[in-house]
C-alpha cells in the first residue's frame, strides 16, 4: 500500500515557483489526546509540491493562498533537497481543493435576502425625494447655489499643497525599502529585528533536524542571507513558521531577519 497523507489549513509561507510545479509550506498539530503512556505529537512543518496545471485550476494566487483554507491529499517524501523543502516532511500533492469559508457563505446568503428589501424601499422613497427636491428648488434663491459652489472649489484647492510636498519623501522611502528587500530571499515583506521575535513554547520544546539546520547555516555563510523568510504574526511578532531558520539566525548572530506576515484570523 502506498503512503497517504491529508493536510488542511492555509499556507504558512510564500508560494515558490519552479519550472513545472509550485511549492509552499503548511503546518499541522497533533491530537491533544494521545494514547496513555505515549508523548503527544507536536507541530510538524510540511512543504507541499503541486503541479502547476493542477494549481492553476484552483484559482489560487500568491496572496490568496495565505488566507484561503485548502485541502491537500498526497504522499509524504523525504527525498527533496533542503533548498526546495524547508519543511520537516515533503508532500507530493495528488489533489488540491479550496474549502469554502463559512463566514463568506453566511454573508452571501444574508446579502441576497437584503437586496429585495432594499430595492423595494428605494422605489418607495424615490417619489418623495423628487417632490422634496422640486420644493427646495422653488424656495432657494438662484444666488445661493453659486456661492456654495465657489466655496466648495476653494476648499478643494487647499489640501493639494501638502500632498505635493509629501509625495517626494514617501516615494524616496518606498524606493529605499524596495532596494533593501530585493537583496533578501523571495517573498520577503519586511526586515524585523531578531530580538523582537517571540518564539512560542511549542517550538522551544522541539529540536530541528541537525543535518538540515547545518545545510541552512552553510547556505547563509555562502550567500550572506537566509534561504527563506520567517513567517511572523502581524502585530504580535509571534513566530508562526521557520523555527529552523530562527535557530540559524541566532547561531550566525543576525541582527535583522527577513519575514513574511501572517494576519490574525
Amino acid at each position: 500500500m502506498p503512503h497517504k497523507i491529508t493536510l488542511t489549513g492555509s499556507a504558512t509561507g510564500p508560494l515558490r515557483e519552479y519550472d513545472r510545479y509550485v511549492a509552499f509550506d503548511m503546518r499541522e498539530k497533533g491530537s491533544p489526546s494521545a494514547p496513555k503512556g505515549l508523548k503527544k505529537s507536536t507541530f510538524i512543518s510540511y512543504t507541499v509540491f503541486v503541479a502547476k496545471k493542477a494549481f492553476n485550476k484552483t484559482g489560487l494566487t500568491k496572496k490568496s493562498i495565505m488566507h484561503e483554507k485548502i485541502l491537500i491529499q498526497g504522499e509524504p517524501t523525504l527525498d527533496i533537497p533542503i533548498d526546495e523543502c524547508p519543511g520537516e516532511v515533503g508532500v507530493i500533492c495528488f489533489q488540491i481543493t479550496v474549502l469554502p469559508n463559512k463566514n463568506d457563505k453566511e454573508k452571501n446568503e444574508s446579502d441576497s435576502k437584503k437586496e429585495p428589501k432594499q430595492e423595494a424601499s428605494a422605489s418607495s422613497e424615490a417619489p418623495q425625494k423628487t417632490e422634496s427636491k422640486s420644493q427646495e428648488e422653488e424656495q432657494v434663491p438662484v444666488s445661493q447655489p453659486v456661492e456654495k459652489e465657489e466655496m466648495k472649489e476653494v476648499k478643494e484647492v487647499k489640501p493639494i499643497q501638502p500632498e505635493v510636498q509629501q509625495a517626494p519623501t514617501e516615494e524616496k522611502k518606498a524606493e529605499e525599502k524596495k532596494t533593501t528587500l530585493s537583496n533578501q530571499p523571495k517573498g520577503t515583506q519586511d526586515l524585523l529585528n531578531f530580538d523582537d521575535i517571540i518564539v512560542p513554547e511549542e517550538f522551544l520544546k522541539t529540536r530541528p533536524n541537525p543535518e538540515k539546520t547545518q545545510k541552512v547555516i552553510d547556505f547563509v555563510k555562502r550567500t550572506g542571507r537566509l534561504d527563506e523568510p520567517l513567517t511572523i504574526e502581524k502585530g504580535s511578532n509571534v513566530l508562526k513558521d521557520g523555527y529552523r531558520r530562527y535557530i540559524v539566525a541566532k547561531t550566525v548572530k543576525m541582527d535583522q531577519v527577513p519575514v513574511v506576515y501572517e494576519y490574525q484570523k
